[in-house]
This record gives C-alpha cells, sequence and structure tokens, in this order.
C-alpha cells in the first residue's frame, strides 16, 4: 500500500515577514519561502507547496540545484 504524501508547513514571522517552511513526510525534503503576512496562510502555503513539487520534480529528474564552476 502506498503511504499517502503529506505536507508539513511551519509559520514563523520575522520582523515584518513571515518564513514558511514545507515538509513533505515521505522524502523529508524541506523547502522555505518568505512572504508578507499580508499574502494570508493560504496563499503562502499555495506558494510553499509549489516550491516543494518544484525541488520534488527536479529530484526525480536527476538534476541538483546550485551553482556548478
Amino acid at each position: 500500500m502506498q503511504q499517502a504524501r503529506e505536507i508539513i508547513f511551519e509559520f514563523q514571522r520575522v520582523g515584518g515577514y513571515v518564513k514558511v517552511s514545507a515538509v513533505d513526510t515521505l522524502t523529508s525534503a524541506e523547502v522555505s519561502i518568505v512572504g508578507p503576512p499580508s499574502a494570508g496562510q493560504v496563499q503562502l502555503e499555495r506558494l510553499a507547496a509549489q516550491k516543494l513539487e518544484y525541488v520534488l520534480r527536479k529530484r526525480a529528474a536527476g538534476q541538483r540545484g546550485g551553482l556548478v564552476i
């Protein structure tokens, strides 16, 4: 039976901004975004989830992030 993918969100107020961390429960992959509190929880969660999906797709394709010199 395949385990369902879940995303855990953490919100931290940092000065005039909110840092949102998103963690994938299957892979333990984690990403963070920063946005204004006025954006609202739903929009910030959606943006963090989109970034997490992007990172997971890159990993699945064997691509690595960062700068190669």
